[in-house]
């Protein structure tokens, strides 16, 4: 009888499985049901930013079971001729034509034969195509612009970065009517105009979709007709380029009380292209971010009539500017930030790296230190993983991919580790980096950091609520085509999601349970890939695991409730972005053909990133809100703990070593920097000290015995004496006059390059003091 029962039961439950009649009536149903109620509500703008863009590598993280030959079989970013040809001349010419301490300190902006340079040679409009007369480049030409710009001068990075980022021209080029695009792209490319974007209001900073600037569907008299239009106000902030602005990109929320438009009372929000002299509009004031002398500032207007043509695609578009904005963020976020701090990376990795290979103290060069030797290991080691990113994010974007949660976590992770270059960057130089002046190759960066931490999505914010929100329901196979499902009350489409997500749940977690039992012994590695690196293929593919896993069962733990659950989605998405990175860096050295020397640098930064990745782990389970969450998470994933090469200090020593000595590896790293020259500039002389350094370390090798048998004294830390000690090298026949000629030039650049600047009491003061005085000469008249 037992056995009948138990062959009934199982019968049942096949029957039950296996024809969809039963099983959606018995199952499926209940379960929509309980979906509805517990998934996350999202509202129309929450939609289009989910909706926006696409995956791509991201999703293959997420599925738990990464493509590699997929990736790998990416092509790798190339430059055209014309394109290379643009970035050796052209760009290296505007970075001749501006520097930080110009632009900062005499011009405040970018200085007038720079703004003329870059307007006439193309620099507007890299994005623009060559039919409407720009220049027509690629994702990844533009971003090394950006990259090399961003090694010399932030004013001239940023002047050039937004009209080719997201507004008019980006917005106009996908969107804009025909009219429109004949207009405005040909005077975008010369340079006739130059735009901004204004999103931001100072009641609508990260959440931008819940703007309050409101314009009223009405009707006008306009250019002697009557015209249907909106009757805009608005308070816009931080927006870059408006005060020299003359055309001007402008989001607000559309309302139409009147009905006038026939799609509802309120449309949302809509994007409209306005010239600066159109009556009304507020616009010239400046703000003054962190003494960067990139112009921003804010826009205002009161009651503005703006006619309908002036939409952007026209009154087609009226409501869709959210997704129209976040559509195309998708494709600036990849490339803005990522590429300008990667440029302020390589600033800073170049020098630090010759300076420290010429700045002795204690009769050595300080880069011999081993607490130094920390810091550059960690400059050098973010500085691969980050332009790793950054070229991979910029060929995804070549390939026809607009990767939204790609462009987020290149976006953040980017910025994040570009300070920390800053930042120990300015450790190592000391005093160098302190004292302000035409010398100081690395205080402006150290000043800026903070706004790119800041801007295009706050950073905390993309950590917590782009990175996983997006992700995990852009990249996961079946929880959006679940929600849509759910939502539309389809019962079949629903049924059929759901047995599909039912079995990658019980197949990653079958996974998971394998790779712990095992330790990863059943995961194999591309066959493709380099031999040296397939062991960190194989810990990426447990990660992958790992993550879908944890993906699924907090979704079901935590619910709906999973959006508001920052410190969980923060570290969810910390495990997704290493792993991106560490895939990032795996994919630049196939690309690079695999060049041995740099292997340091990658077992650097693979090893970074898996470190953090696991952190993100042991953190996510010792934090789960959802105790027997965590609890199943540690004895299905990791019932022995999850283990993480950390960076050595061995190979700290190699990473440090690359970066301070002349050859392909440090050419490499710092490849697309601004060619430095004393005749442009006084930093030069780092560089060229750092050039001339390892023929004057030659000779002094070749003097050792001398100096040991007392026929010679050790050479002096003191450079300025350097030139003395030649001479009695050379009067005792130990060099030749070319040898002392190269010691005494390189005495004389070594110097000028540890050199601290310093000026009379009263610089700079002249202005503050006459502000001064103006101030004291109001007060008294208010006494009086």
């Amino acid at each position: 009888m037992l056995i009948g029962i138990t062959v009934a039961t199982v019968v049942a439950v096949f029957m039950t499985l296996v024809f969809a009649p039963v099983r959606r009536s018995l199952l499926s149903r209940p379960a929509m049901g309980a979906f509805r109620r517990i998934m996350p509500r999202m509202s129309a703008t929450e939609q289009a930013a989910i909706e926006s863009g696409n995956v791509w590598w991201d999703a293959e993280l997420f599925s738990g079971r990464p493509d590699w030959k997929r990736l790998l079989a990416t092509p790798a970013p190339r430059l055209t001729d014309d394109e290379q040809a643009f970035l050796d001349v052209e760009t290296e010419r505007l970075c001749d034509l501006s520097s930080d301490w110009d632009s900062t300190s005499v011009w405040q902006d970018l200085p007038p034969d720079a703004w003329t340079y870059a307007r006439e040679k193309g620099f507007l409009g890299m994005i623009i195509p060559e039919a409407y007369g720009g220049l027509g480049f690629s994702a990844y030409a533009h971003s090394q612009v950006i990259q090399k710009l961003s090694t010399r001068c932030s004013a001239a990075a940023v002047s050039v970065m937004v009209p080719n980022s997201l507004g008019p021209a980006e917005l106009l080029l996908h969107y804009g009517t025909e009219e429109q695009k004949s207009y405005y792209l040909p005077r975008l490319a010369r340079g006739d105009e130059i735009p901004c974007f204004a999103l931001t209001n100072p009641f609508a900073g990260s959440d931008a979709a819940s703007i309050t600037d409101t314009g009223v569907v009405c009707k006008a008299m306009w250019e002697g007709r009557e015209t249907l239009g909106f009757r805009i106000t608005w308070r816009k902030r931080y927006i870059t380029l408006a005060p020299i602005a003359t055309v001007i990109g402008l989001a607000f929320r559309a309302v139409d009380p009147d009905g006038l438009l026939g799609e509802g009372e309120e449309p949302g929000i809509t994007c409209v292209l306005i010239p600066r002299e159109h009556p009304g509009v507020r616009i010239g004031r400046r703000h003054w971010p962190l003494n960067a002398v990139f112009q921003n500032g804010p826009i205002e207007g009161d009651d503005v009539f703006v006619p309908m043509e002036m939409v952007i695609g026209g009154r087609k578009q009226v409501g869709n500017g959210w997704r129209m904005l976040m559509e195309c963020l998708a494709a600036g976020r990849a490339i803005s930030l990522p590429s300008s701090n990667v440029g302020m990376s390589k600033l800073a990795v170049g020098m630090v790296g010759a300076y420290v290979a010429i700045r002795r103290q204690f009769n050595q060069p300080i880069g011999a230190f081993e607490g130094v030797q920390e810091a550059l290991a960690r400059m050098a080691g973010h500085l691969y993983a980050t332009d790793a990113v950054r070229r991979l994010a910029a060929t995804a974007l070549d390939q026809g991919e607009k990767p939204s949660v790609v462009s987020a976590i290149a976006k953040y992770h980017v910025t994040e580790r570009a300070r920390i270059i800053v930042n120990d960057g300015m450790d190592v130089i000391g005093g160098k980096g302190v004292c302000m002046g035409p010398s100081n190759f690395l205080a402006r960066a150290y000043q800026q950091i903070p706004i790119a931490i800041t801007v295009e999505g706050a950073n905390i914010m993309t950590r917590t609520l782009i990175i996983y929100g997006q992700g995990a329901i852009r990249c996961h196979p079946y929880v959006l085509p679940l929600m849509r499902t759910a939502e539309a009350q389809d019962l079949k489409a629903f049924d059929r999601n759901l047995f599909g997500y039912v079995g990658f749940v019980l197949g990653t977690m079958a996974r998971a349970v394998g790779f712990s039992l095992t330790g990863g012994a059943l995961i194999s590695a591309p066959g493709d890939a380099a031999p040296e690196l397939r062991r960190y293929y194989k810990q990426a593919v447990r990660l992958s695991t790992l993550l879908a896993l944890a993906s699924d069962i907090s979704m079901a733990t935590v619910g709906g409730a999973l959006k508001r659950k920052g410190a969980l989605t923060g570290r969810l998405g910390d495990i997704l972005s290493q792993l991106f990175i560490l895939s990032s860096t795996l994919k630049r050295f196939e690309d690079e053909g695999r060049p041995a020397e740099d292997l340091p640098f990658v077992h650097w930064a693979a090893q970074d990133a898996l470190n953090r990745a696991a952190t993100a782990w042991r953190e996510l389970l010792t934090n789960h809100p959802s105790r027997g969450a965590a609890l199943f998470l540690k004895l299905a994933g990791t019932p022995f703990g999850l283990k993480a090469p950390t960076p050595g200090d061995a190979c700290a020593a190699e990473v440090a070593g690359l970066i301070q000595r002349h050859g392909p590896a440090r050419d490499r790293l710092v490849a697309g920097s601004w060619s430095a020259s004393l005749e442009v500039d006084p930093i030069a002389a780092v560089l060229v000290a750092f050039d001339l350094y390892p023929q004057v370390e030659a000779v002094e090798a070749r003097l050792k015995p001398a100096i040991k048998g007392g026929r010679l004294s050790r050479a002096p830390q003191d450079l300025t004496q350097l030139d003395a000690w030649a001479s009695e090298a050379q009067a005792q026949g130990l060099i030749d006059a070319e040898e002392k000629a190269l010691i005494a030039r390189y005495a004389e650049v070594a110097t000028q390059a540890i050199q601290v600047d310093d000026f009379p009491q009263d610089f700079g003061l002249a202005e503050g003091l006459a502000r001064r005085e103006a101030a004291l000469a109001g007060k008294g008249r208010k006494a009086a």
